[in-house]
């Protein structure tokens, strides 16, 4: 009875810890990936003579940013 109490109420109190860290994590990633590997990314393109590939990446992705940053 003890055993089962203890497990609900570890798995409730570290279910809430877990779910908090990834939220966390997701939000880290999202703003790692837009501040710094993109332009990196798409930096390394231009440098490397990929202007070819580099301009439509960016065209694009200014697209998505224009019709989401609207909500």
């Amino acid at each position: 009875m003890w055993l089962l109490l203890f497990v609900i109420l570890f798995l409730a109190v570290f279910g809430k810890l877990l779910s908090f860290a990834l939220k966390a994590a997701w939000g880290i990633t999202k703003i790692l990936v837009s501040v710094v590997i993109f332009p990196l990314a798409l930096i390394i393109l231009v440098v490397a003579g990929l202007m070819y590939v580099a301009l439509p990446v960016l065209v694009i992705a200014g697209i998505v940013v224009f019709l989401l940053g609207r909500r």
